[in-house]
């Protein structure tokens, strides 16, 4: 399974990335913070080992920072251990046990690309996010590059599933062709890019 995979790997995982795609690792978490004011209550889905976390953490009023694998999760609480304004929990992207419109900001890093089916998380986190709010999704352009593509398939043999690689001009599509408008998008440049989609919640009239 592939919840598996991502606890197995954990205690790996920050080395891995620092080692290979140290600039986007870290300047995607200062990216996504720039979205995120004083008063934001924030949820953060997949939040891995906490690199996003860290940085969302020193921005808002409270962090909800969630995981569906328990060994990024300790990872995550322990990077993040100097904020008290963040509690961890275990949930599932596509079924979030969160009231409607509960926070003003909804991150999901990396994980859009890994799900069989993106639009029922896409449903969940537009669910929870207030009208007026954002949803930020910072995912990985790992089509741009040869090199990037075997990374990716070393990763799938080692136990990841990618269930679909983007390029930004497919990441743009796949947010259109769920029927959003009001969608921005940053690119954080480096060894694998990464594409941040930044969404506006539209206000009900």
């Amino acid at each position: 399974m592939a919840n598996s995979f991502w606890n197995r790997i954990a205690g790996l995982y920050d080395f891995f990335e620092l080692a290979y795609n140290k600039k986007v690792y870290v300047n995607t978490g200062k990216a996504v913070a720039e979205y995120i004011q004083e008063t934001d209550r924030v949820l953060e889905c997949a939040c891995g080992t906490g690199a996003i976390s860290v940085w969302i953490a020193g921005a808002c009023k409270s962090l909800v920072a969630t995981d569906y694998a328990a060994n990024m999760l300790a990872k995550a609480r322990k990077k993040c251990s100097a904020f008290p304004n963040v509690r961890f929990a275990k949930a599932d992207v596509t079924k979030l046990n969160y009231a409607d419109q509960s926070f003003d900001k909804v991150v999901a890093g990396n994980v859009i690309h890994l799900l069989p089916e993106p639009q029922k998380a896409m449903a969940e986190l537009e669910r929870v996010t207030k009208p007026g709010g954002r949803m930020i999704l910072p995912t990985y352009i790992n089509k741009t590059k040869k090199s990037n593509k075997a990374t990716v398939k070393l990763l799938e043999l080692l136990g990841a599933h990618f269930q679909r690689q983007f390029d930004l001009d497919s990441y743009k599509a796949f947010f259109a062709g769920l029927g959003y408008e009001n969608v921005s998008y940053q690119v954080v440049d480096g060894r694998m890019p990464c594409a941040i989609a930044i969404i506006s919640k539209t206000e009900k009239a």
